[in-house]
């Protein structure tokens, strides 16, 4: 039996206010459990340090305003180091999986960042895909998001990748920050059915936690055949949870890790600090490490107050319904979603509600038959440094064929000299080069 990983980081000297619900204290409770468990005796669990990140591994994600050093903190670049520490243990062979339990989380920060957006400033779940896939060369990787909250950022960041399968598991965005995550939303047309959102009703037990899994997930999983799959593990979804209204407990955690199985789980979201944390955590240690996970109870769990009423789980039937009559259907081609056009775009307005930074963004998707073909964004802030701040990006995917490289390349040089926007960024994931312009300089 293989070894499971631990990295433990709880991020002392970063905090959005002493008394907000992502404090150090998420983690402290966690760590003295697992030490009063003696869970780190056990063979089969080994615990590594944290390391540092590096700058291109957050600019492999990210189009940071107006730099990466400006939207982030140390904290931010250990607990995504983190992550990649464990990611190079399980590709060593070193571990047969691993758990990054680290804060900051990160997948609400998208591609663009212009602050901190609930609670995150970097993506650690997208910086270690991209990282993984420019290191080892792997092509397709599963995320499954778990978190109460829409995983919106990591949505918005694979949108328009076919390789990259997104899965989020959350409370329906209509009862919930960040009001987004609806079945409609499934992935751009060169990437349609690759983002797949089950957005619950609230007051969703673990049966029906369970079944999603089990009717809609596991299947999708076997079908898109990943190399990799990585758990965003936010525990939110507990029944004590202050910020969210669900009702699956440290068992229901539990299992879906035995059943997910994946290789590498990284801490998001979860802010009951005594009544679930410790827990839920130590329950999916466990179940990563294949050990028994059974006594692992809370102290207010009583089942019988956790039963899932008809009308929720007629609900929970209808969205399974929904989405196996999607993959049993035959889905447009990628020509005939494009309708067509050479090229394909949207306008968003994105709202920072930590920072109160408002934001309009337009994104642009180029058609090619051969690669995910060239995305370019154009975003303007209305509070970035008590001012309007606007900036270009382009990014040439890690996959792209060589006359997508070329024409990257060609819009870059076309536009730097346009000095329209305050910043121009070049995002060349293929050739793992990132460049910035800021006008007038």
């Amino acid at each position: 039996m293989g070894k499971t990983g631990l990295v433990f980081f709880p991020a002392f000297d970063w905090a959005i206010s002493p008394t907000h619900p992502e404090r150090e204290e998420r983690l402290l409770y966690t760590r003295d459990q697992i030490f009063e468990e003696g869970i780190l005796d056990n063979s089969n669990i080994v615990e590594y340090t944290p390391r540092l990140a590096e700058e291109k591994d957050i600019q492999r994600v990210h189009f940071c305003v107006p730099n990466v050093e400006t939207q982030t903190t140390s904290a931010h670049f250990i607990s995504a180091g983190s992550a990649l520490k464990l990611g190079d243990a399980l590709m060593a062979g070193e571990i047969k999986n691993g758990f990054s339990l680290v804060r900051p989380p990160g997948h609400h920060a998208m591609r663009v960042v212009h602050g901190n957006r609930g609670f995150c400033n970097i993506n650690n779940e997208a910086i270690l895909v991209e990282y993984l896939r420019k290191k080892y060369n792997i092509r397709k990787i599963a995320i499954v998001d778990t978190d109460v909250h829409h995983g919106d950022g990591t949505q918005d960041i694979f949108y328009h990748d076919p390789d990259v399968l997104f899965i989020s598991l959350h409370q329906d965005g209509r009862t919930l920050y960040p009001g987004t995550g609806f079945v409609e939303e499934a992935g751009g047309p060169g990437a349609y059915l690759s983002n797949i959102n089950i957005p619950l009703p609230p007051r969703t037990t673990d049966e029906g936690f369970l079944k999603v899994w089990r009717k809609i997930v596991r299947p999708l999983l076997k079908k898109f055949a990943p190399e990799l799959v990585i758990n965003s593990a936010g525990q939110d979804n507990h029944f004590t949870d202050p910020l969210a209204n669900m009702l699956v407990s440290s068992q229901g955690y539990a299992k879906i890790t035995e059943e997910l199985k994946p290789d590498l789980a990284v801490l998001e979201g979860g802010y009951a600090i005594e009544t679930a944390l410790p827990y839920v955590n130590l329950g999916i240690l466990l179940a990563l490490a294949g050990q028994d996970y059974s006594k692992v109870v809370e102290p207010y769990y009583r089942r019988e107050e956790l039963k899932q009423t008809a009308d929720t789980t007629n609900y929970i039937d209808r969205l399974i319904n929904y989405w196996q009559n999607m993959f049993s259907a035959n889905p447009p081609d990628k020509e005939q979603l494009f309708s067509g056009k050479m090229l394909y775009n949207r306008s968003r307005n994105i709202y920072y509600d930590t920072d109160n930074i408002r934001e309009q963004q337009q994104e642009f998707v180029y058609y090619c038959p051969d690669c995910p073909g060239i995305y370019q964004v154009i975003s303007e802030s209305d509070k970035t440094f008590s001012r309007s701040c606007g900036i270009k990006g382009i990014s040439i995917p890690i996959y792209a064929c060589s006359k997508c490289e070329e024409f990257g390349y060609e819009l870059w040089q076309k536009e730097t000299k346009e000095k329209v926007y305050d910043y121009y960024y070049l995002q060349d994931k293929k050739n793992d080069q990132y460049l910035m312009e800021q006008a007038g300089k």
